[in-house]
């Protein structure tokens, strides 16, 4: 048991993993208060179930309209500089949010706008961020690396929707939004407190032709980039936007209050988190795991759309939180192993593009189905579309291996 925590746990060994870890799980948390906040403001300004797929649709927009080019200027700075302006930049839209909502001017409008201008900056930051871990890790600590940064989102899960109950529930939405900028500020604090000697840089690209497209004809012919990419356009389309419908059915099938939303995503937290920790365990990931976790993800959420009632539908938020972080680090830790070091940050912004960049679409489509035939069928869309997506990618991945047993999991990038 003590080998096994230690193995979970290796990475933090690392001082400036550590920095970098604990400033994500600070600011990560503030996220997940802010997203909390900005749901309960879009219900209280609207009532829409809809009006909230929207909000959401817009703040990923940019992903699909500009994440290659976030990843290739990822590719093009120095990692810690970069993100210590990203993160900065991150600061703006949560201070005037919090100006607006207390000073009672707020309106829908404004929220679109400060939505989609967080997204513009996430463009950047996101594949900065996570192509950074490459740099702070050895290459043998890389899967535990990527685990732990999945369980610092279910960290924030964690914390953050229960710090923004108990805000909401004494101060009002306003200081929500202030909080979470200040999490930025404590995030560049532990990047400028990481000591750059002990980093691993990476090759910064130089400016030159037909770099995106160089990117997209190397997850296209790369088996162990293009399978995860493709479970993961359909999974992030169809499947990750059941987060749109939560609130709705915490509200309006439950009967519920922020309270009770607040408890939902905790127990997907948790979930989830136990899903990160298990994953880190693993020092390689192949393509029929990463098929197998889409495939427990689509039933779990099945199981969480038949349930009828909050006490039943809690343990299966459970089962979903730990499938979808299993499924998610998989994918990301299968790209940032296969991906030159030189590409990572190109590479991952197209993991962020066919994630991110698909919820515009998904969850439009989930808000209005939500909105006709009720919340429930948000969930039971995508866990339909995850189930399949599952059974085909191990499917393919049967397929290439046959015959051939001995076949590593992954090849070194050339």
């Amino acid at each position: 048991m003590k080998a096994r925590l230690h193995q979970v746990l290796s990475s933090l060994r690392v001082r400036n993993y550590r920095l970098y870890f604990f400033g994500q799980v600070v600011s990560v948390s503030g996220n997940w208060m802010q997203q909390i906040a900005i749901a309960w403001l879009v219900l209280r300004l609207t009532g829409s179930a809809f009006q909230l797929g929207l909000t959401t649709a817009l703040q990923t927009t940019p992903y699909l309209l500009l994440g290659a080019w976030g990843g290739l200027v990822a590719d093009r700075f120095p990692k810690r500089r970069l993100l210590v302006t990203t993160q900065a930049l991150q600061v703006i839209p949560p201070i005037v949010l919090w100006v607006l909502t207390q000073s009672g001017s707020i309106e829908m409008w404004m929220v679109y706008v400060l939505v989609v201008l967080r997204g513009v900056v996430n463009t950047v930051d996101n594949p900065a961020r996570q192509s950074f871990v490459a740099e702070i890790v050895e290459r043998d600590q890389l899967v535990n690396a990527v685990s732990l940064n999945a369980s610092v989102i279910q960290a924030g899960r964690l914390f953050g929707p229960a710090i923004a109950a108990l805000v909401i529930a004494t101060l009002g939405l306003g200081p929500c939004f202030l909080l979470n900028a200040l999490t930025f500020v404590f995030m560049i604090a532990m990047l400028l407190a990481m000591n750059a000697s002990e980093l691993h840089p990476e090759p910064v690209t130089p400016r030159g032709k037909g770099q995106l497209r160089a990117g997209l004809s190397v997850a296209a012919r790369t088996p162990e980039l293009r399978l995860p990419l493709l479970l993961m356009a359909v999974v992030g389309l169809f499947s990750f936007n059941f987060t749109v419908v939560l609130p709705a059915i915490a509200r309006f099938t439950y009967g519920g209050t922020a309270t009770t939303y607040a408890v939902m995503v905790n127990f997907l937290a948790v979930g989830a988190l136990g899903g990160a920790l298990i994953s880190s365990m693993r020092t390689t990931i192949s393509t029929r795991v990463v098929s197998a976790a889409a495939l427990a993800f689509g039933l779990a959420l099945c199981l969480a759309a038949a349930a009828p009632d909050l006490r039943l539908a809690l343990p299966a938020l459970l089962l979903v939180g730990a499938a979808s972080v299993t499924f998610s680090a998989s994918v990301q830790a299968s790209l940032q192993l296969n991906a030159a070091p030189e590409m990572r940050g190109r590479i991952l912004a197209l993991y962020q593009i066919v994630y991110m960049g698909t919820t515009p679409i998904g969850a439009l489509l989930v808000g209005g189905l939500a909105e006709a035939t009720g919340a429930r069928s948000g969930l039971v869309v995508g866990g339909i579309a995850a189930s399949l997506a599952g059974v085909a990618g191990l499917w393919a991945s049967v397929l290439r291996h046959r015959g051939d047993p001995m076949r590593p999991h992954f090849a070194e990038p050339s």
